[in-house]
């Protein structure tokens, strides 16, 4: 535990979330998401950060009185217990770290060869691919406190270039070209990719992880995780209205892996397009970094050991060395044999299954009177979230089979795993429950 002093404050915590939110995802994916829903592209985003709101109130509420840095998992071990399905999360929540590596990796290649003028050849991107998670690999094993401590200005880069993007751009914007089309197609087009960038607003679930180093977390921790999707849905809607509004659809959708620095040119030119190009591929390293780092080696600990470390640093994997090769490798794989629509359909799918066991484990701990919260909206939540996930397994069956398939021997193998794993070593999940508020043992008692 920090000292009282050295704790974050409300808007510290709002920007570690908003920090993490708006990293690779909206560089990555806007071409994928212009693609997908069209014109309709703005609203998209309007109904995932909705949809997050959903899931939000969940995780507010059980931040509010469960402080620990375990954030989900605790969660849900106090809410569902432990057993081969909690431990089985565990494992698809190191998973999704994962899988976000490669869509990291991809996002970084989409933009790194275009701004030296080479190709997106398969052979081109798959070199970039290896050589930047091979790069952040060496540089964890290594020593890494340069790039920690350059982390606050990678952020303050990202936001200003897409600041700068939008407040230019909205002048030059043509209202017909983000009308919103209402016809059936454009409509189940919408809400595809409503449901794909849901895993945009993921990063709203750190400030829980944070909890034990929140002032007054019982009220901070639910104020920051709604202020920073309400800030974060503002600037993914103003950056797709004006990436829209700006660039002929088919010129988007063309551009797809490095589309926001396509959609730059029209109001900024060649410079425009190389700025933001960089911002990308300062934000994309700054995601790479922070979740090798910051997410997949704890939760590689979590699920090999049981327990979380007693200490967050980015020397713990140096506890289980073999864990940095592990997650370096499948994340390569994963970027090299699928495209960014199958990596971001999985990403989405692993955190919708967390998600739902939260939802589920907030609406027991309710019941026992536990967490404060509403019974009904908790359930009208999880029907809202087990909704999406079925949608978007649909659109992975017609569209991205191969993506569809891996998710789901992801959730079968992740299960047989548990089961062995822990039959062979009697693991246990054991996480770190610090304290919780003080208000909640007054009510109580």
């Amino acid at each position: 535990m920090e000292p009282a002093g050295k704790k974050l404050g409300l808007w510290e915590a709002v920007a570690l979330a908003v920090g993490t939110m708006i990293g690779a995802s909206i560089f990555t994916m806007l071409g994928l998401g212009a693609k997908i829903a069209g014109h309709n592209l703005p609203l998209a985003f309007v109904l995932s950060g909705l949809l997050a709101l959903f899931v939000a109130y969940s995780y507010a509420n059980l931040g509010s009185r469960i402080v620990s840095n375990a954030g989900p998992i605790e969660f849900i071990v106090r809410g569902v217990g432990d057993g081969v399905v909690t431990g089985a999360l565990a494992i698809l929540m190191w998973l999704s770290y994962v899988v976000s590596i490669a869509l990291f990796a991809k996002g970084f290649a989409g933009y790194f060869l275009p701004l030296l003028g080479l190709p997106l050849s398969p052979f081109g991107v798959g070199v970039v691919e290896v050589f930047v998670v091979a790069f952040f690999t060496a540089l964890n094993f290594f020593g890494a406190r340069a790039v920690g401590r350059a982390e606050f200005w990678i952020v303050l880069v990202k936001l200003s270039v897409l600041g700068f993007f939008v407040v230019l751009g909205v002048w030059t914007v043509r209202p017909e070209w983000v009308l919103p089309h209402f016809d059936p197609g454009s409509v189940r087009a919408t809400i595809f990719a409503a449901a794909i960038f849901f895993l945009s607003y993921m990063g709203f679930g750190l400030v829980t992880n944070a909890s034990e180093d929140i002032e007054d977390p019982e009220r901070n921790v639910p104020r920051a995780i709604y202020l920073s999707i309400a800030i974060v849905a503002a600037v993914y809607v103003g950056v797709a209205v004006v990436a829209v509004g700006n660039l002929p659809l088919d010129e988007l959708v063309r551009a797809e892996e490095y589309a926001l620095a396509e959609a730059a040119k029209p109001f900024l030119g060649r410079f425009g397009y190389v700025l933001v190009s960089l911002g990308a591929l300062f934000s994309i390293s700054s995601a790479l970094n922070a979740t090798l780092y910051g997410g997949a080696n704890v939760a590689y600990a979590l699920a090999r050991e049981g327990h979380l470390p007693k200490t967050f640093e980015r020397k713990v994997w140096f506890g289980a060395t073999e864990g940095l090769y592990i997650t370096a490798l499948l994340g390569l794989l994963f970027a090299l044999f699928f495209d960014l629509g199958g990596i971001a359909g999985i990403t989405s799918s692993v955190f919708m299954v967390i998600y739902l066991f939260v939802i589920l484990s907030h609406y027991r701990l309710l019941a026992r009177g536990q967490v404060p919260g509403r019974p009904g909206l908790v359930l009208f939540s999880f029907v809202v979230v087990l909704s999406t996930f079925f949608v978007l397994q649909y659109y992975q069956f017609l569209e991205k089979p191969k993506a569809f398939w891996t998710t789901m021997a992801a959730f079968v193998l992740a299960l047989f795993v548990e089961a062995v794993y822990r039959g062979a070593t009697g693991r246990v999940l054991e996480v770190r429950r610090v304290r919780e508020a003080k208000a909640l043992l007054r009510r109580r008692w």
